[in-house]
C-alpha cells in the first residue's frame, strides 16, 4: 500500500472539538489525558471493526462519487495555493479564498513569483526532460523544484515568506510522553471515541479508493484499518495526533514516485528528525516554492479518466459526480460522499435487491459448456486451448463489481477470455470502468480477450464511456459469427 498516513483537517477539527470539551477543572485548560484517551479508544475500536471485517465495503461505493470526491480535492489544493504562490499568507479555508480572490491578485508580492514560477516549469517539464536520459528519472521533481526555488530566494534575499516563519522552537525531550488511559472514564469517553473512530474508518479508506483508482491496485480494507488502529492507539499512549491515511500526501506520494510501504517510513522518520533538531534543513524553503509542488499534486489528483466523458455520462453519474463535487469544494469531505452514496443507492435500489436476493450470477465456465460454436472447427483442435466464457448476468453496477472482481481473482489462467454481456440487464459508470480495468489486467498478464453484446443501448454507454476504443475496437464484437472467426484467427484455429 503506498498510502501515507498522518493528521487529516477532518480529524483534526474532530478533535480540537473534544479537547474543548474537556477541560481541566476551572482552568479551561484542555484535559490532554482525555484527549490521549479517546485517541487510545478509537484506535481500538478501528482494531476491533478490522477483526469484524466490515471495513471491504467501502469497495461499494460508486466510481461518479469517487471521481467527484478527487476532483474536488483537486481544486481545494489548487485555490488554496494562491495566495502562498504569490507571496500572501495562505487562507484559512477556501470559502475565504474566494471571498479574499480580488485583494490577493491586487497585492501579489512580485519576488514570489521569481521561485514559484521556475518551480512549476520544473514540476510541469522534468517528466518529458527526464526521459531522455535515464540517470534524471531517478532525480524526482519535487526535490530538484525544492533546491532550485530555495537557492534562488537565498542567492537573491527575496522578502517572500518561508517554512521557517511557521515554525515554533520544540523541546526534543517534551517529545516523548507517555500517557495512560483513564479507564475509569471509559463511559465519559467511549461515545466521542466511535465517534473518532468512523471518521477514521471515512477518511483513511476513502483515501485508499482514490490511490487504487491511480494505481490500479485494490487496497485491503481491513488490514488498513487495522493498520490505523495500531497507529492511533500508540498516538494516544505516547501523546500523538490522531491519525488516517490523509488523501493529500498519498497523491503526492504516489505521484513523484512512492510505490511501497518504504515512502510512508521514510516520510516519518523524515518528520523526527525535524523535530529532534534538523528543522533548520526545510526553515529556508519558501512557501511559494512549496505552494508550487502542491498546485501540480492538485492537478495530478483531478480524475483525468472522468473529465473526457464527463459530457456523455448518464444522468444518474453525472448528477452525483457533480453534486460530491461541489460539496467538496465548498462544503466537507465527508458530507460530499455521504450524499452522493445516498443518491447512487437511490438510484440503484432495484439493482441492489438483485444483488443482495443473489438474483444476478457472474461466473467463468469453458466454452464447450456455452453457446458460443466455432464453425467448420473439430472440437479436437480446440479441446486444449484454454478459451474460457466470463458470463455477465444481471445489472453491472458499483454493488457487482466487488463479485466481478473476485471471480477472476479465484480462476485460473487462460489463453482467451470472451466476456459474455447478452445478459446484462444495466451498466454503469464503476461497472464499466471495474470491467475496462479487468480487461487491462488481464491483458497484462498476456491472455486475450474479447467482449460480445447485442444490446444497442449498452452498445450506446460503451461507447459513450470510451470503453470499445480503449480496449479496442478488435476485440468488442456484437455479432457471435464474427466473434468466433475473429478468435479462429488470432488462435490459429482454421
Amino acid at each position: 500500500m503506498v498510502g501515507v498516513s498522518g493528521p487529516t483537517a477532518p480529524k483534526a477539527a474532530q478533535i480540537a472539538a473534544f479537547m474543548g470539551a474537556f477541560v481541566v477543572g476551572t482552568s479551561n485548560s484542555p484535559d490532554l489525558v482525555a484527549a490521549f484517551s479517546i485517541i487510545f479508544l478509537s484506535g481500538l475500536i478501528l482494531v476491533g471493526i478490522s477483526f469484524l471485517r466490515i471495513s471491504h465495503f467501502i469497495h461499494y461505493i460508486p466510481y461518479s462519487v469517487v471521481a467527484g470526491f478527487m476532483c474536488g480535492i483537486g481544486i481545494i489544493v489548487i485555490l488554496t495555493q494562491i495566495n502562498s504562490f504569490i507571496g500572501l499568507q495562505p487562507e484559512k479555508n477556501i470559502h475565504d479564498v474566494f471571498n479574499n480572490l480580488s485583494y490577493s491578485f491586487r497585492n501579489i508580492n512580485i519576488q514570489a513569483l521569481y521561485v514559484a514560477i521556475p518551480s512549476i516549469l520544473v514540476l510541469f517539464l522534468w517528466d518529458s526532460i527526464a526521459r531522455k536520459n535515464k540517470f534524471l528519472e531517478s532525480i524526482p521533481s519535487p526535490l530538484l523544484a525544492l533546491i532550485l526555488g530555495t537557492t534562488i530566494a537565498y542567492l537573491l534575499k527575496l522578502d517572500i515568506p518561508y517554512i521557517g516563519d511557521k515554525m515554533g522552537s520544540t523541546d526534543s525531550f517534551s517529545i516523548f510522553s507517555f500517557y495512560w488511559p483513564d479507564f475509569s472514564r471509559i463511559f465519559e469517553f467511549v461515545g466521542p471515541a466511535f465517534a473518532l473512530a468512523g471518521l477514521a474508518v471515512l477518511d483513511s479508506l476513502l483515501s485508499c479508493v482514490v490511490a487504487d483508482n491511480m494505481t490500479g491496485e485494490r487496497h485491503s480494507s481491513d488490514r488498513e484499518t487495522f493498520g490505523q488502529g495500531m497507529a492511533n492507539m500508540a498516538a494516544g499512549l505516547f501523546g500523538g495526533v490522531t491519525t488516517a491515511t490523509a488523501t493529500m500526501r498519498t497523491v503526492a506520494n504516489i505521484k513523484f514516485g512512492g510505490k511501497t510501504p518504504l515512502a510512508s517510513i521514510v516520510h516519518g522518520i523524515t518528520l523526527l528528525a525535524i523535530l529532534l533538531g534538523l528543522g533548520f534543513l526545510v526553515e529556508a524553503i519558501p512557501l511559494a516554492c512549496l505552494a508550487a509542488i502542491l498546485f501540480k499534486v492538485g492537478v495530478d489528483i483531478l480524475d483525468y479518466r472522468i473529465l473526457p466523458v464527463v459530457k456523455k455520462l448518464p444522468l444518474t453519474d453525472l448528477f452525483v459526480f457533480i453534486i460530491v463535487l461541489f460539496v467538496t469544494v465548498y462544503e466537507d469531505l465527508l458530507i460530499a460522499v455521504a450524499i452522493g452514496v445516498f443518491f447512487s443507492f437511490v438510484r440503484s435500489f432495484k439493482d441492489i435487491k438483485l444483488a443482495i436476493n443473489a438474483i444476478y450470477k457472474h461466473e467463468i465456465v469453458s466454452i464447450s459448456k456455452t453457446d458460443f460454436m466455432f464453425k467448420k472447427i473439430n472440437s479436437d483442435q480446440i479441446k486444449n486451448r484454454s478459451i474460457n466464457v466470463l458470463q455477465l448476468n444481471g445489472p453491472l453496477f458499483f454493488g457487482s463489481t466487488e463479485d466481478l472482481i473476485k471471480i477472476y481473482s479465484d480462476s485460473d489462467q487462460f489463453e482467451v477470455l470472451i466476456v459474455d454481456m447478452s445478459k446484462v440487464t444495466m451498466v454503469d459508470l464503476s461497472g464499466v470502468f471495474a470491467l475496462e480495468d479487468l480487461i487491462n489486467k488481464i491483458k497484462g498478464e498476456g491472455s486475450m480477450v474479447f467482449v460480445f453484446n447485442e444490446n444497442i443501448k449498452i452498445k450506446n454507454i460503451l461507447n459513450n464511456l470510451n470503453f470499445i476504443e480503449n480496449i479496442g475496437p478488435k476485440y468488442y464484437k456484437d455479432s457471435k459469427d464474427l466473434l468466433m472467426k475473429e478468435i479462429s484467427n488470432v488462435c490459429n484455429l482454421n
